[in-house]
Order: C-alpha cells, then structure tokens, then sequence
C-alpha cells in the first residue's frame, strides 16, 4: 500500500511537471487540457489521488505560475481554483 501512495505522488508531480512544460512552450491549450483532467481526477478520484492532487499538482503548478505571473485564475478549472484558494488561505499568504 506504501508503493502505491507512493508512486501515486510520483504521478502526480510528473503531471505537474508536464503541465509546467506546456505552459512554458505556450501549449496553452494541452496545458489546460491537463488541468482539466486533475480536476476530474481530484472531483472522481479516491482520497489518495485527491490528496496528491491538492498537495503535489495543484501546489506545483500554482507555485510555478505565480513565479512566473500567469493569470491562475483564467487557466484553473473552478474545482482547481477552489482547491488553491483554500491552500492560499490555510497558508496566511
């Protein structure tokens, strides 16, 4: 069972990373294609997936925009826009 939350946040930074380089080549489309899909993985998946979506895809992404001043709020899907404002907020940023 460890394995498979492991390798389940592997995935999810993986995901992450692949998103980033889409939205680095201005593959704006496929990058939001991508998010798409986290946030039907974060609304469908068990606890474990939504977990590693929240915690390792939606940070990473999020984390990178913001260094990089994209608009989050126009690319997140509001499922994933909700998951980061909650973030946000937990955090005292």
């Amino acid at each position: 069972m460890k394995n498979q939350v492991n390798s389940i946040y592997k995935q999810a930074e993986r995901f992450a990373e692949i998103t980033k380089k889409n939205i680095i080549c201005g593959n704006i489309v496929r990058a939001k294609k991508c998010l798409a899909l986290a946030e039907r993985l974060f609304i469908t998946g068990s606890i474990e997936t939504k977990n590693a979506i929240s915690n390792v895809y939606i940070f990473s992404v999020s984390s990178f925009m913001e260094m990089r001043h994209c608009n989050i709020s126009q690319l997140f899907p509001q499922t994933l826009k909700a998951e980061y404002i909650k973030q946000v907020n937990t955090s005292g940023v």
